[in-house]
């Protein structure tokens, strides 16, 4: 196709997907399976009738996308309220990977008409869980899970996806007759990945805090060359890529750091469109009449990988921390297999396996049936084990939510002739890097929503990590600071981390 056609379905695919991905708010249907739907629309065997078969570029795009999604994963993890169940994550992250793996490649290769090996690396391919579709139905339905159960999924489902990278290639080379040590190489790009990835986390911080620019946008630029840096740096040391980037997220997102609030905007923007981008070139490699060809073997690994293996691996681990059986079948369930899976699913036809397409269909039949079962029955679920919090949601997990993301506080109070007494907030047009945290309305406390209307006596309290605006907005003639103007600087100065 040519350029401008290019231009044309990407922009149609992604003007579909923005608005399809309101199903994702009413029903509860993970962004994966909307996205992946459409691009097998567009494919060859679908009204769009694009072929693509271009297994290499697709790799390349893929794993593009998920250093994206995992960085942003670790920027969005808020360490003070993961910690706590850091241990169970961890345990569930490398352990618990390997014996489902382990578990799933024997009954394949016993099972299919896969030699024991090929089961393994079938295995491998489908042991790390998806964190992307876990946390965007627990964001859209406002809720958040008891006993630290989210954060628990949350550290797992971000940090299982390198020892599941390392076993599928271990598995591949194994088939190929290439029998190198599984152990030197896994302490290898652990240790690797790990060290670069917390280096380069501390290294972007003092960069992003110290250098002065007067370009916001080049704040950008640079935590992105810190991201490419982390991935290119450790995989040229022999180390796990992923895993350094994912902790090179979680390191800049625990900092207090210049323009974060525009940080956060700008990555999650960029992850909606990698995830977008990713799931939709691998709908484009999909041909559904050959993943209708292996549907039986599909539900057979999907019902033994939900019903048997997950369980085994997270009863066997959680167990030994004395937790519930409502909490360990809950985690058992919320095993969701998403893009990870899937990209790693094109590795055997990149490599040139035999068995590569059978097990790239059974791979992607999985993780559409449980990310479209297991998603929509979550939130049932968690409620039927009374692990639901009614006071809580799961927005408190992550970083962009945390109070010390706003450096600076200004109250401002609406006066009696104001001219926004009786407009919405949407309509202040305030600038975009201001955020009113809360409206003190007489002795109560109002939330503020994009349709409240204001009223006269409201105080507003507005927090941003820009102290010129929050200056600006108190000299204007529509608001009265409830600070005295002839102090408003020192007042602001001292606000900082009331939040």
């Amino acid at each position: 196709m040519q350029l401008e056609t290019w231009f044309l379905v990407g922009g149609i695919v992604l003007f579909i997907a923005v608005f399809a991905s309101k199903l994702t708010n009413k029903f509860g249907v993970p962004t994966l399976i909307i996205f992946v739907t459409l691009g097998m629309l567009m494919g060859e065997e679908g009204f769009g009738n694009i072929a693509f078969s271009d297994y290499i570029l697709a790799s390349g795009i893929a794993e593009i996308a998920l250093v994206v999604i995992l960085f942003s994963g670790g920027f969005d993890t808020s360490w003070p309220s993961v910690k706590k169940s850091a241990p169970i994550s961890i345990l569930l992250s490398s352990v618990g990977v390997i014996i489902t793996g382990l578990a799933v490649g024997l009954f394949a290769g016993l099972v299919f008409e896969l030699t024991i090996l090929e089961g393994l690396l079938l295995g491998a391919i489908i042991s790390s869980t998806d964190a992307a579709a876990v946390f965007t139905i627990l964001k859209t339905r406002n809720m958040n899970l008891k006993n630290d159960i989210a954060g628990t999924l949350e550290l797992e489902s971000g940090s299982n996806d390198p020892v599941a990278y390392m076993m599928t290639l271990l598995f591949i080379f194994w088939i190929q007759g290439n029998q190198t040590g599984f152990a030197w190489s896994l302490i290898l790009q652990l240790g690797v990945g790990a060290l670069v990835g917390l280096a380069i986390g501390y290294l972007a911080t003092q960069l992003i805090n110290r250098i002065h620019l007067t370009i916001d946008g080049l704040y950008f630029i640079i935590a992105a060359s810190m991201v490419m840096l982390s991935f290119g740096l450790s995989t040229y040391l022999s180390g796990n890529g992923f895993l350094a980037v994912y902790l090179t997220g979680i390191v800049l997102g625990n900092h207090p750091l210049t323009h974060k609030i525009s940080l956060v905007k700008f990555f999650d923007g960029l992850t909606w469109l990698m995830q977008i981008l990713l799931f939709f070139t691998l709908g484009l490699l999909v041909f559904p009449s050959q993943v209708l060809s292996v549907i039986w073997q599909g539900l057979a690994v999907a019902a033994f990988l939900s019903f048997v293996a997950r369980p085994i691996a997270v009863f066997s681990i959680m167990s030994f921390f004395k937790k519930s059986w409502q909490e360990m079948t809950l985690v058992s369930w919320v095993g969701f297999r998403g893009a990870a899976s899937i990209v790693f699913a094109i590795y055997p036809l990149v490599y040139g396996l035999a068995s590569g397409p059978l097990i790239f269909n059974i791979v992607f039949f999985v993780a559409f049936f449980s990310v479209l079962i297991q998603g929509m029955t979550l939130i049932p679920l968690a409620k039927k084990l009374h692990l639901t919090e009614k006071n809580s949601n799961v927005l408190t997990t992550f970083t962009d939510y945390r109070g010390d993301t706003y450096a600076d506080l200004l109250g401002v109070k609406v006066p009696d002739d104001s001219e926004v007494v009786g407009q919405t907030i949407m309509e202040l047009e305030l600038p975009e890097r201001i955020l009113i945290v809360m409206i003190k309305r007489g002795k109560s406390v109002v939330t503020p929503r994009g349709h409240t209307e204001l009223q006269a006596g409201d105080i507003l309290m507005l927090a941003s990590d820009s102290r010129e605006e929050l200056l600006e907005i108190a000299r204007m003639d529509r608001f009265q600071s409830t600070l005295k103007k002839k102090k408003i600087d020192t007042d602001i100065e001292d606000s900082n981390g009331l939040l």
